[in-house]
């Protein structure tokens, strides 16, 4: 790991009368912290500070942000996810830093480098820290104050860091505006919404959390004991209830984003409505965005959100009245496959109004079919276990609840979720084990926003509890296909007071789209994957008591599409696209013919160029070429702000270059183009169903692309993965090791030609690492192409055959390993005594000298030479009087990594 000494010598400035200023940073040292340049996504440049805090009596490991001049500006504090730490958010604190605020990151407790136990935003734990930070804020003197202790602050996060957000903004009057993201509400609606054990999700969060014992034990006692009963007890809800924002429902009167998700079967967008509700109600200004991914997965649609967070900071701490902070509500929109590039199309919708879950009803008649997909009384004919009478419909819950229905699965809904839209969805009802009733074929399309309502009579047999599960699916005229949007389903527990007479239901919050002479299909099912549902075997008989009523929300209005250019102007159109043509070339937005000559070249890139967002000079990428071949294992190195990440997301399509093309065998790329189909590609944190083998989670992600499973080739990625015996066993049972190898091994199915690994080995231990860098070899040993993007230099060494080093967007070398760490340019002088760092800088200014670094212990130089010769250089050495003892080509790749790049530092 790098120390401070070493940063600090490889960004210091290499000039003499640039020492002052360099020395007066440094003092920042003494005060505790670290102090370290940070290339960020936009200018001017920002400054971060790393410090261990004990603002409520546990340490947390935090990260201060700030950028450029000396006037005072307010604070944002930005929290992470459940399971991650504060370095989740640091693009984001560099954003807002660049932008004009003192920003503090932290990893919460239990996180990261912090300690003490979870204890899930715990008014005494979690919300008191950072009241804690807030009390540190106040302290700094470029922080705007409101008053003595009180500076202008705002919070946002994601999941858990919106959820303290909300807290912090009801325990501590000094926050000033925040912008929760997919957070939730209540935490006992989320885990156990309406008195059903969401068991799946539940422990999913307790993994991710590191496992029970890191939580605080009246928690952990709890979860175990509701995982065991597998129903939530009047305990286990208040404890989760008074940690949750609800709890402080009326204290809570700040200006508030709420970002919700609509592919989120974890906290749904019911929890945004009763924020919006209740700190509406406190008159601040509230606006509500429904974003297309969530906790299940797809578009998280972080740049938009990010800037929208922006502009609402902007608005209510900077105070700039004439910010644009949105439409009160908005909701994205998908729909539809663009032509041009293959990428889904995406469109926001809004009002001027928030028009809550349930504006516009239509009621929809509905007929029971029978749950064997019978009409209703033809049941017994079919030889079904179902009955129909009337709009009554009679199934059973299987002994055990398996197998369970599914409907929404975590870490691979979200993809789904976002096709449902187009027509493509996953779902299954055992026959048996629900009960349907379906409208006639729609005369006109219905788009429905919010949560459609039905009034039932729900009746158990035997006068037990009744567990039901509800949701609407989108039925093709056909009648073969279903679609369930966003993947998600409502839990119901119906109490033997509650049976027997009409009861409202409201099934899951959505934003879809019914075709004219598609059906709505309302399901109940007996079970589902994702909860707990009765072990004992029971019988259950459902009336539909009324309509379907499913709100339209007829305020929210669809951005309109620009009109067709033709329609207004074509003379001056055409005059105006011929001078863009003749006189500022401009590239073509058709999609470039396949080149023959690069068809077996896996990845060529050329003159490649990214501007950070909101600029029109500074690059994250600029001028970038180089190639790739078959059978190469090709390391992408680069201090942070490189442009590494940037490249490879150009890579895999998911951003557009602004200038330069890419093209991955002869094929150019464009987001969503089918050669992408030859490219595999690992990203940490790859999501597993723990309770799951890792064989059935394999199974079950190919299955949810949609491919053939012959074109799979699993056996070949596990055989090269190497997880043996360990495939039939429980995911949650693995090591880090072995789900990193799990994560490698998904994103080997298919055995693409080019695989892309970010950060394979984070988290390893040195024989995992070994293992890993295994994998590699063999993978590429094929004739096929393996990128890995790593921090590791002496992994790196090992494990890649070439190497494309990048420093500040552009590209310092590529070639062979051992070219780049043996080159004849790059010499490594040792001597006799320690060498001074004017002594360095005096050697770096000789003719013909490209740079001279310090070693690690100050007994040595790395020269790289840009036009002298070795002998050339002893010479100049002498003459100088430094005492030599050695000169040769070094071979570290550490070493010729910070030759490299010491050139940019600053």
């Amino acid at each position: 790991m790098e120390t401070p000494t070493v940063r600090w010598r490889r960004l210091l400035p290499r000039t003499p009368a640039r020492w002052a200023a360099a020395v007066a940073v440094l003092a920042v040292l003494v005060g505790g912290g670290t102090w370290t340049a940070v290339a960020d996504d936009g200018p001017p440049a920002v400054q971060r500070e790393d410090r261990m805090l004990r603002p409520g009596g546990v340490e947390i490991d935090t990260s201060y942000f700030t950028a450029g001049g000396s006037g005072k500006r307010p604070a944002v504090l930005i929290g992470h996810g459940f399971g991650g730490s504060k370095n989740d958010v640091r693009a984001q604190a560099e954003k807002l830093a660049a932008d004009g605020y003192a920003v503090l990151t932290w990893s919460a407790r239990g996180f990261g480098k912090s300690g003490g136990a979870i204890s899930l935003n715990d008014p005494e734990g979690e919300v008191k820290d950072v009241s804690g930070l807030i009390d540190w804020l106040a302290g700094r003197p470029e922080v705007e104050l409101d008053k003595k202790g009180d500076p202008r602050v705002g919070l946002t996060g994601a999941s858990y860091g919106g959820a303290v957000s909300l807290l912090a903004a009801g325990y501590d009057q000094r926050v000033d505006a925040i912008a929760p993201v997919i957070t939730y509400w209540n935490l006992a609606d989320a885990l156990f919404p309406d008195g059903v054990f969401k068991k799946l999700w539940a422990g999913i969060f307790v993994t991710s959390g590191g496992g029970c014992e890191k939580f605080e034990k009246k928690l952990c006692e709890m979860y175990e004991r509701v995982a065991v009963s597998g129903k939530p007890d009047a305990a286990a809800t208040e404890l989760l209830t008074e940690r949750s924002p609800s709890a402080v429902a009326d204290r809570i009167k700040v200006p508030s984003l709420l970002v919700q998700g609509q592919s989120d079967s974890l906290f749904p967008l019911g929890h945004a409505d009763a924020m919006q509700k209740a700190i509406s109600a406190n008159g601040a200004p509230v606006s509500v965005d429904w974003i297309s991914g969530g906790h299940d997965g797809g578009d998280s649609e972080t740049a938009r959100v990010e800037g929208r967070v922006g502009s609402w900071f902007d608005r209510y701490l900077k105070e700039e009245t004439g910010t644009d902070t949105g439409p009160a509500f908005r909701v994205t929109r998908t729909g539809g496959i663009d032509s041009t590039d293959g990428a889904a199309l995406k469109r926001g919708a809004s009002s001027d109004t928030y028009p809550g879950l349930r504006s516009g009803g239509r009621e929809i008649p509905l007929r029971a079919t029978g749950g064997g997909g019978t009409p209703a009384g033809a049941g017994a004919r079919a030889g079904t276990a179902t009955k129909s009478t009337g709009s009554a419909e009679t199934f059973r819950n299987p002994a055990g609840a398996v197998p369970p229905a599914i409907s929404a699965v975590p870490g691979v809904g979200g993809g789904l979720s976002q096709l449902s839209s187009l027509g493509v969805g996953l779902s299954l009802d055992f026959p048996g084990q629900f009960g349907r009733f379906e409208s006639a074929p729609l005369a006109t399309s219905v788009r429905v926003t919010g949560t459609p309502t039905v009034r039932v009579n729900v009746k158990e047999a035997a006068g037990q509890d009744a567990v039901l599960f509800g949701k609407v699916y989108d039925v093709s005229p056909d009648g073969r296909q279903q679609v369930l949007p966003s993947q998600l389903v409502a839990p119901y527990r119906i109490t033997a007071d509650q049976q027997g007479k009409p009861i409202e239901l409201a099934l899951p919050a959505v934003d879809h789209e019914f075709d004219a002479g598609h059906r709505m299909r309302l399901v109940f099912s007996a079970t589902d994957l994702g909860y707990a549902s009765p072990a004992e075997p029971a019988t259950y008989t459902v009336t539909a008591d009324g309509p379907l009523t499913v709100p339209t929300a007829p305020a929210v209005a669809t951005a309109a599409a620009t009109l067709p250019w033709w329609t207004w102007g074509l003379p001056a159109a055409a005059l105006v696209i011929a001078a863009g043509l003749l006189i500022t070339a401009r590239r073509r937005t058709a999609t470039p013919a396949p080149d023959p000559a690069l068809t077996d070249v896996p990845l060529q890139i050329t003159g490649l160029s990214k501007k950070y967002a909101k600029s029109v000079d500074r690059y994250a990428v600029r001028e970038l070429s180089f190639r790739v071949e078959k059978g190469q294992v090709l390391g992408l190195l680069g201090p942070n702000g490189a442009g590494k990440t940037t490249t490879l997301r150009m890579l895999m399509g998911l951003i557009t270059p602004d200038e330069g093309e890419i093209r991955v065998f002869g094929q150019a790329i464009r987001p969503g183009a089918p050669v992408l189909s030859r490219v595999g590609a690992f990203v940490e944190g790859a999501g597993f169903l723990p309770h799951l083998s890792g064989r059935a989670n394999l199974d079950l992600y190919w299955q949810a692309t949609g491919r053939p499973a012959e074109d799979a080739h699993i056996e070949e990625a596990l055989e090269i993965a190497g997880l043996g015996d360990a495939l039939a066993r429980a995911v949650r049972t693995y090591s880090q090791g072995m789900r990193q190898r799990l994560a490698i091994a998904q994103a080997m199915l298919g055995m693409p030609d080019l695989l892309i690994l970010d950060e394979p080995t984070n988290g390893l231990d040195p024989p995992q690492i070994r293992e890993m860098r295994d994998v590699m070899i063999r993978y590429a040993a094929g004739g096929r192409t393996v990128i890995v993007s790593s921090h590791l230099l002496s992994e790196v060494e090992q494990s890649c055959t070439h190497l494309v080093v990048m420093d500040r967007g552009r590209l310092v070398q590529a070639g062979p390993v051992a070219e780049i760490t043996g080159s004849g340019d790059m010499i490594l002088v040792t001597v006799a005594e320690t060498v001074s760092e004017p002594l360095a800088e005096k050697v770096a200014s000789l003719p013909g000298i490209g740079s001279a670094v310090r070693t690690d212990d100050g007994r040595g130089l790395l020269v790289r030479l840009d036009g002298a010769t070795a002998s050339r250089l002893v010479a100049d050495l002498v003459r100088l009087d430094v005492p030599v003892t050695g000169v040769g080509p070094h071979r570290r790749l550490e070493d010729a990594f910070l030759t490299l790049i010491s050139g940019g530092a600053a």
